[in-house]
């Protein structure tokens, strides 16, 4: 699937809004978004990697060889204050998406479903909105999907860029990432995931102790 396929049509005058919001963070965030809305993407950035790509797309690492998530902090789209490092001893899934994303969308039930069933086991979801210049567009994913875990507003997508290379970065939209309890990113995927996949995700680092 094409970035340009994956997005519904839009007014005119909402694409050269969101150009001048993707214009703000430069040409690295514009080559983020070239991959963006695909049902894959490529593997970290130059530099030496620790991690390993499975037959599924998942890219994982093992425990010790981790690198930790850079500061994620600023407003949620429903304007509160927010830091993922205030979630350290829990799981953190963070997933980047954007609601003009078709596989987003896919992939929304199955995120809140997951979130439900593992929150109680110590298991918190954080959404990355990015490159919706408009936060209505994002208030209104979150209800048509009843998505219920917070997400950072990111219109700009000036956060994928503190993400250092060579490590698992988000590089597509949708990505999804998994920090163990330390805060270090265990585990990323590059496209859209089924409720399966996410669970295969989560659950080696859930098991960890």
């Amino acid at each position: 699937m094409s970035a340009a396929s994956c997005a519904p049509k839009r007014p005119a005058s909402w694409s050269r809004t969101r150009r001048a919001a993707l214009t703000v963070a430069g040409g690295a965030v514009s080559a983020l978004l070239v991959s963006a809305c695909t049902s894959g993407g490529v593997s970290g950035g130059g530099g030496d990697t620790n991690f390993i790509m499975g037959k599924d797309g998942i890219s994982t690492v093992e425990k010790g060889k981790r690198d930790a998530a850079p500061d994620l902090s600023g407003k949620t789209i429903d304007g509160k204050q927010l830091a993922v490092s205030s979630f350290k001893g829990k799981i953190v899934v963070l997933n980047v998406w954007g609601s003009w994303c078709n596989p987003c969308r896919a992939e929304a039930p199955n995120l809140e479903k997951v979130y439900k069933d593992l929150k109680s086991q110590g298991v918190q979801f954080v959404g990355i909105n990015v490159a919706d210049p408009q936060v209505n567009n994002a208030r209104a994913f979150e209800k048509d999907f009843g998505v219920t875990f917070p997400s950072l507003y990111d219109p700009s997508s000036k956060l994928m860029l503190r993400f250092k290379k060579g490590t698992l970065n988000p590089q597509a939209i949708p990505s999804t990432l998994v920090l163990d309890r330390d805060g270090k990113i265990a585990a990323r995927s590059l496209a859209g995931l089924s409720e399966e996949k996410l669970r295969s995700m989560i659950a080696p680092v859930l098991a960890e102790k």
